[in-house]
């Protein structure tokens, strides 16, 4: 296997988090297309990386996913200089099944379980923020 470009990394790490905020929402790849006005395997291509969103795309896509446009760019930087990580995602705690899954059931309770379970993770953590 060569050795990525930076553009390469940058148009996957992209397409990592398109993909994870697409499953965060419960959307299907055809429901996301449908939503930006492109074909379902297009939306492959962009989350596996293999063609790069062009901004007036990306655009579309944080309308249709409810995300700012930094969002996709969030954590760059650091997986950048985290060369050694695997290219898959599996390192990234936000793509996993059991962190869509807890985030989907905290969005389901009411306001006072949500703060509690809140206040409860960042007492388990150790969360200096913790109120």
């Amino acid at each position: 296997m060569t050795e990525s470009s930076p553009d390469q990394d940058i148009d996957l790490h992209i397409g990592r988090r398109l993909r994870a905020r697409r499953r965060l929402l419960g959307l299907s790849q055809p429901q996301l297309a449908e939503a930006v006005g492109v074909r379902f395997q297009q939306i492959q291509k962009y989350e596996c990386g293999e063609d790069r969103i062009s901004a007036s795309r990306l655009w579309r896509l944080c309308k249709a996913l409810n995300a700012p446009a930094d969002y996709f760019f969030e954590g760059l930087a650091s997986r950048r200089r985290a060369s050694t990580r695997t290219r898959d995602g599996v390192d990234d705690p936000l793509t996993g099944q059991e962190a869509l899954d807890l985030v989907r059931s905290y969005e389901q309770l009411g306001e006072q379980p949500r703060q509690a379970l809140l206040n409860l993770a960042k007492s388990l953590s150790g969360d200096p923020h913790s109120d």
